[in-house]
């Protein structure tokens, strides 16, 4: 069976939504959309009512596109307020082991590690021993007599994670399984070489900066800047006493991200009433400039706070990374070593979707490891992608579960 992926995070500015297919190991994207969002404030739910309008909204464009309606996802959630700690688990096996083994040994790591007041989102392996054998990334097909793991586990305090999954559950959707923005963020980037170094990954998002410290593939610290985007917003509309609106559609059009490779003579007109006001790239680059190095500068700030092991690499992504030249302001900050994502993948093609887009491809590693093929449509509507111009099938009888989003870590 095909194995096709949706899945969605709620941003304070944006829902996206990302339906994915995995043919032969790589990825196609079959659908994706960013529609504006309401009830969402720094990534956390609080307007049900507006947020659950403006999953519908997204949702209809994506099930327009398709001819089919989706009802599984991936919930891609904010790792503010994260916790994370080691679990150790161990069982014993009969000759060769399973993905039904992992999946049961990391079951054994999980019990009494999660409090009361928390949900498990990601249980990542560290390694595997079989017997004697220790450090094993994949134990499926060894044989032995007893199967141990060392986990890294991170949870979320239960009410903000819950009123997602209520958006959701209102919305007819129904989350399968769970993934930090964070998480998708690395998957996006991560190679061989990422997975054996110890980095960071930030994402200036609307109105917060996260920055999360990976090591080895595995994320060990997270922390939360409360400013983003929106701030850079907030500085045109004061310079130059302009709509918010028309600020945010400069930033995005018209600025670049150093003043330095701005022209003075490229002027745009901005109607003020019965005036208009004349704004030049390098004056507006000016103030979007001064914004981006401080938040730059206080992520930089947090890395240090997060960790003392030595930084091999600082990737920067989030829809404001896409301005103009702003790697070259990444540079001047942090230096070579940094970079920006670059999605290209066909039907993505811009930063604002790397967390959705990542989380694809964690959840779809994960169950690799449990030996699990998983689809989150029907045999029968894999089928209905294929032949688009069949009748397209009526979904309505299909009842999602109610608040029941089971994790199979």
């Amino acid at each position: 069976m095909n194995q096709v992926y949706t899945s969605i995070e709620l941003g304070t500015d944006s829902v996206k939504i990302v339906v994915m297919e995995k043919v032969r190991d790589k990825f196609h994207v079959l659908a994706s959309v960013h529609s504006p969002s309401e009830g969402i404030s720094k990534g956390q739910v609080v307007d049900i009512k507006k947020c659950v309008s403006s999953v519908r909204v997204a949702l209809k464009r994506v099930n327009d596109m398709l001819g089919i309606k989706i009802i599984k996802v991936i919930a891609v959630v904010p790792p503010e307020g994260c916790k994370f700690d080691i679990a150790v688990g161990s069982i014993d096996v009969i000759d060769k082991i399973t993905g039904d083994d992992i999946n049961r040994v990391v079951k054994d790591a999980l019990v009494g590690k999660i409090d009361e007041d928390s949900e498990l989102v990601t249980a990542v392996p560290i390694s595997f021993t079989v017997d004697e054998e220790e450090n094993i990334v994949d134990p499926k097909g060894m044989r032995g007599s007893m199967l141990e793991t060392k986990l890294v586990i991170a949870t979320l305090p239960k009410e903000p994670l819950y009123r997602i999954l209520e958006v959701l559950k209102l919305s007819g959707l129904e989350a399968v399984d769970l993934a930090f923005t964070s998480t998708g963020d690395y998957y996006t980037v991560s190679n061989k070489k990422l997975k054996k170094e110890v980095g960071a990954i930030i994402n200036i998002g609307e109105e917060v900066t996260n920055v999360s410290i990976f090591n080895k593939g595995i994320q060990i610290k997270n922390s939360v800047i409360p400013i983003g985007s929106h701030n850079v917003d907030r500085d045109i509309t004061y310079i130059f006493k302009i709509k918010e609106e028309d600020s945010r559609n400069l930033k995005e059009t018209f600025a670049v991200s150093m003043q330095a490779y701005a022209d003075s003579n490229d002027i745009v007109s901005i109607p003020i009433g019965d005036e208009k006001k004349e704004i030049s790239q390098s004056g507006i680059s000016k103030v979007v400039e001064a914004r981006l190095e401080e938040i730059l500068n206080l992520a930089k700030k947090e890395i240090k706070n997060l960790t003392n092991r030595e930084i091999r690499y600082i990737i920067i992504t989030g829809g404001l990374s896409e301005l103009a030249g702003f790697q070259y302001l990444v540079e001047s900050v942090f230096g070579i070593q940094a970079r920006v994502c670059n999605i290209s993948r066909l039907g993505l093609r811009h930063n604002r979707y790397s967390s959705v887009y990542g989380a694809v491809k964690y959840i779809d590693d994960k169950m690799s490891l449990r030996g699990k093929d998983v689809s989150m449509i029907s045999e029968s509507d894999v089928q209905m992608l294929m032949s688009p111009d069949d009748k397209t099938i009526n979904n309505d009888n299909i009842i999602s579960k109610v608040f029941g989003h089971f994790f199979d870590n």
